[in-house]
Order: structure tokens, then C-alpha cells, then sequence
């Protein structure tokens, strides 16, 4: 299923899932279900089974798609982490800032907490930081947790999993360049706007896109990543203004959704709606080539994410 969060013209707010043109609204599906996703993540098993009984997928929308607003599918995620787990963004970043990539980051996947309470959406309006002279989208794929958990075997995390969603994690990267010249990683530049959707895709039917990867069949990576399995194939673009930007694929992660989870849960307990971001496809923002493909981000700037089988997130700078 694809979930999604909405608002009618008349300005509520409903929760449902995508189908065909149109959107079926949860409760008027059954007043069972919740008109909250965060509800919904923390009781799917009941409400899965709701829907499953009572053949609700088979529905009519309630709405079309053209008389409604897709919000962020989860407006209140109890947290974000956000990972690095792409090593040609590393390597294409960090050459731009004039460091190296540390050892650490072969060994373990590393992640920073970002501002839970800054959650966009679709055709969201985002404001450009007052005097940022660098702002920057970032292409990644997020997994949405349905399971609470602490200590988390690593060939365990799939059944903690809920679904996936595209991530914007806008940056304001003088900001950014300033802050971390200090031992410490992003802070501020990081804090204005998360964006998420168009909706998150359960994971059963994102497990249609799953691969197993090898030297052999996966030549593109760099340094061959510890494990195999756990990543998708599944096609990642950017777009600035209609202009195509970066092309890229969530196969060619170096850290697995599955290392991520582990390492987040580690003597922590995770919550149903934490978000893990898989960190920035390779290309998938503007630092990676210091800004010499495309200009920074201005008011006025339409910015497309897309990722296969979940959609567009589309936003404008202002």
C-alpha cells in the first residue's frame, strides 16, 4: 500500500492510501482506523488485519488526487536519524570541503539526530535560511520504523521495518562549511526543513525491488560493502527546474538499512515513526560537484525528488 496524509480544500486533514487518480480516506473506509499515521504505525498489525478482513483495498477513492493536498505522509516522526551510507557522496563531498573520508566510516554506519519538528511535504513551500548563500537539496531514501525495539540483532531488523518514503534533507551549506570545522558534525545547517512522501510505501510491496549485490553483479561499487543483500534496485533522480541533475540507484549503498537499524538501536529503544534516512545517493546534491552542474538553490527553484515505486516529492524554494 501506499499511505498517505492529506488535506481536503475545505482544510481537514485525513489519512488514506493512494489508488489509481484518487485517494480512499481511512475512516470513512472504517471508522475503526485512525485519522493520525503516527496511530496507524503504532496499531498496523490491527489495522492491516481491518483492511485485509474487510476487502477495504477494493474501494473507490473518496477524492481525486486534484481535489486534495498530499501533506508529509508522517507530519510527527518521534525522531530522525540520518545516515551516510553512500561512499561516492563521501567521497565527492568530503573532496569538496578539502578533507578525507575518516577510517570510522568502514567500520561503522554513522548518522546525526535532525529537527523532527521541521517536516515538509509535497508542494511545501521552503524557506531559503535568512542570509544562506549556498542552500542544497539531498536525494535519500527513508525507512520508517513500526516496531519498537532496543538491541536489535542485525538479521532481525526486517521485522521492525514499516515502509519507505523519499527524503529531502534540505541543507544550508555555508552554514554547514562554518560549523564543521569544529570536531563535531551538522547542526544548524540542518535544522530548517526535512521533507518527506509523496507517501510511505509499506514494505511488502517495496520488497519487490529488493537485490542481492556482489563484485560481479554490482561493479559500480567502490569499496565493496561488508554484507550483501538488504538494498534495492530501484532508480533515484533529482530535478531542478525541469532540469535533470543526478541519476542515480539505492543498490550502490556501502551500509545496509538493516546495519543502520542495529547501530541506531544499540543500547537505545527505537519507536514505531523513528525515520532513518539512507543518507545521499552519489550526485544526489549540489556540494558533490562545489556547485558547478547547477547554481545553489534560489526562491523560485522547483525541486524534484523521484524515486521508483514511491513517487515524486516535489518542492519550491521560496
Amino acid at each position: 500500500m501506499k499511505l498517505v496524509t492529506f488535506a481536503t480544500k475545505e482544510g481537514t486533514v485525513h489519512t488514506g492510501w493512494l489508488k489509481a487518480e484518487g485517494v480512499v480516506a481511512m475512516q470513512k473506509a472504517d471508522k475503526r482506523l485512525p485519522n493520525d499515521m503516527l496511530a496507524f504505525i503504532d496499531n498496523h498489525e490491527t489495522c492491516f488485519k481491518i483492511i485485509k478482513e474487510n476487502r477495504l483495498e477494493e474501494l473507490m477513492p473518496h477524492y481525486q488526487l486534484t481535489d486534495i493536498r498530499l501533506m508529509a505522509p508522517l507530519t510527527n516522526p518521534r525522531s530522525i536519524r540520518d545516515y551516510l551510507s553512500f561512499e561516492q557522496h563521501m567521497l565527492n563531498a568530503s573532496k569538496t570541503f578539502g578533507h578525507s573520508i575518516g577510517e570510522a566510516y568502514y567500520d561503522i554506519p554513522v548518522f546525526y539526530f535532525t529537527n523532527h519538528n521541521a517536516v515538509f511535504g509535497p508542494q511545501d513551500e521552503i524557506k531559503r535560511p535568512k542570509n544562506e548563500t549556498k542552500m542544497d537539496f539531498e536525494l535519500e531514501l527513508a525507512v520508517v520504523m513500526g516496531k519498537k525495539g532496543s538491541d536489535i540483532p542485525e538479521d532481525e531488523t526486517d521485522d521492525y521495518i514499516f515502509g519507505y518514503t523519499i527524503f529531502n534533507d534540505w541543507t544550508a551549506r555555508s552554514l554547514q562549511r562554518e560549523e564543521m570545522t569544529l570536531p563535531l558534525g551538522p547542526a544548524k545547517g540542518k535544522d530548517f526543513a526535512n521533507a518527506f512522501g509523496p507517501c510511505i510505501v509499506t514494505k511488502d510491496e517495496f520488497e519487490q525491488y529488493s537485490c542481492t549485490i556482489s563484485r560481479e553483479t554490482h561493479p559500480e561499487h567502490l569499496t565493496m560493502p561488508k554484507t550483501t543483500g538488504d538494498r534495492f534496485d530501484v532508480k533515484m533522480s533529482a530535478r531542478i527546474n525541469g532540469e535533470t541533475i543526478c541519476e542515480g540507484n539505492y543498490k550502490t549503498a556501502y551500509w545496509t538499512f538493516a546495519q543502520m537499524i542495529k547501530r541506531a538501536s544499540d543500547n537505545v529503544t527505537l519507536l514505531p515513526g523513528d525515520v532513518l534516512g539512507s543518507g545521499t545517493v552519489g550526485w544526489g546534491s549540489l556540494i558533490e560537484n562545489n556547485f558547478s552542474v547547477h547554481r545553489p538553490l534560489e526562491p523560485g527553484d522547483q525541486v524534484e525528488l523521484e524515486i521508483e515505486g514511491i513517487g515524486i516529492l516535489s518542492n519550491k524554494v521560496v
